[in-house]
């Protein structure tokens, strides 16, 4: 006999099937038992009226893997409108050793550290794997988006010679004696790949040395990166990342809207056309001062607010940050050198995607490393191809962990991750 999952039941009603999965919950009542089993799509409930078969529950413990042959009734009051009855119960392994929380309670009790100490048993907690479908999900539509406008998926290496981003926050390495790093980003090779398919996009995993230990950073997260040539500027770039949201949103919603209703959330609208504010405008907007060179968290939440007010929008572009906060290889607005066309797309009032235009001349990227003080020689490589045609080209980079975060609402980024690494923690 085949089996099924939870909710395949209600379309077996009168018949007898198999399922299995982790003993979820017992109840142990006077003249009946309840088993609540949990398999991938969720959860069943088995009525237990047998002597025998309630000794054998009473001995198994909460986590134990278990098959059920029973026979399908409908009952309005069980999950899926249905139950399980006149049951045979097959352990499929020991007795499981229950986890340091119970699994079965609406919420998880025990504090952040406990959980990810303790990942893969919390992670079965229908609330943290609900987040995780949802990621599934947005990544699902963050291809799909870009599949339909003819990007192709690339993979670029994780190991590389040089820093991507001219900083000193790289995880640094020993390639068979020579020094290697972490891959800050694929930004160097989105944009060689330009030059092959014009437009295209990488879902992969990056490192950042940096050592913060707040709820928005880790140390290895995944980048939703995207690039694009023979664009205007910007505004083309932001164009596409506007597409690409509601893409990811509408995946979301397509695949992942049993997490979206576990969790109790709503699915933002990303508006037919985003607000936008330049850098300056929102300086003033937020009451920072006018010689400020960047957003703070505080600028940040302060947009996100006069977004939502005046807009009534989750999302916010702020545009033309100053070419000093930026990387050598952004294009500076032709009509204000001093300032960018690059971009910052704030949701719910923080920085979720950093964008915008690329230099594509190989004189401007000499010019543009000799003014930061840059040697040409680590990035020779990158830099060469500018010699042989590149397109006007642009891109941007989704951080998915804090994209999530925003979406459900966690306080914390390593609330969405599965195995998180940050400052702190290596294991498991």
């Amino acid at each position: 006999m085949q089996r099924i999952l939870s909710t395949q039941l209600p379309a077996h009603v009168g018949r007898t099937v198999r399922i299995a999965g982790w003993v979820h919950r017992r109840r142990l009542l006077k003249s009946v038992a309840f088993l609540i089993v949990r398999d991938a799509a969720g959860l069943s409930q088995v009525v237990v009226t047998d002597p025998a078969v309630r000794a054998a529950l009473e001995k198994l413990t909460e986590e134990t893997v278990v098959e059920v042959t029973a026979t399908v009734v409908a009952n309005p009051t069980a999950p899926a409108g249905v139950e399980l009855t006149d049951p045979t119960v097959r352990p499929l392994g020991p007795a499981a050793v229950p986890p340091p929380f119970d699994l079965y309670r609406p919420t998880l009790t025990a504090t952040l550290p406990t959980q990810l100490d303790h990942a893969p048993t919390a992670l079965r907690h229908p609330t943290r794997s609900a987040a995780l479908r949802i990621s599934a999900a947005a990544v699902a539509g963050f291809r799909a988006t870009l599949d339909a406008r003819d990007f192709v998926e690339i993979h670029t290496p994780k190991v590389v010679g040089s820093s991507t981003e001219s900083g000193a926050n790289v995880f640094a390495l020993d390639w068979f004696g020579r020094p290697a790093y972490l891959a800050q980003s694929p930004q160097f090779y989105k944009q060689l790949m330009v030059g092959v398919f014009e437009r295209v996009y990488e879902v992969g995993p990056v490192f950042r040395a940096e050592p913060h230990d707040t709820v928005r950073h880790l140390a290895q997260y995944t980048s939703l990166d995207v690039e694009l040539g023979f664009v205007a500027d910007h505004r083309d770039v932001m164009a596409v990342l506007r597409a690409t949201l509601a893409g990811m949103l509408a995946g979301v919603a397509d695949r992942a809207g049993g997490a979206v209703a576990t969790l109790g959330i709503g699915l933002p609208e990303v508006p037919a056309e985003i607000p936008a504010v330049h850098f300056t405008e929102a300086l003033r907007i937020a009451g920072a001062p006018a010689d400020e060179p960047d957003l703070a968290p505080a600028h940040e939440r302060a947009l996100g607010e006069w977004a939502r007010a005046e807009h009534g929008s989750d999302f916010l572009f702020v545009t033309g940050y100053p070419m000093a906060k930026r990387p050598f290889y952004t294009h500076p607005d032709p009509q204000r050198p001093a300032y960018s066309n690059g971009f910052d797309l704030l949701f719910r009032g923080m920085e979720l995607v950093t964008g915008g235009q690329r230099l594509h001349r190989y004189d401007d990227y000499l010019a543009a490393l000799a003014a930061r003080g840059e040697p040409v020689e680590p990035y020779a490589g990158y830099v060469d191809a500018f010699r042989h045609g590149m397109p006007p080209h642009g891109g941007f980079a989704i951080g998915l962990e804090r994209f999530v975060a925003r979406l459900t609402g966690a306080a914390n980024v390593r609330e969405v991750t599965a195995f998180p690494r940050d400052l702190h923690r290596l294991t498991p």
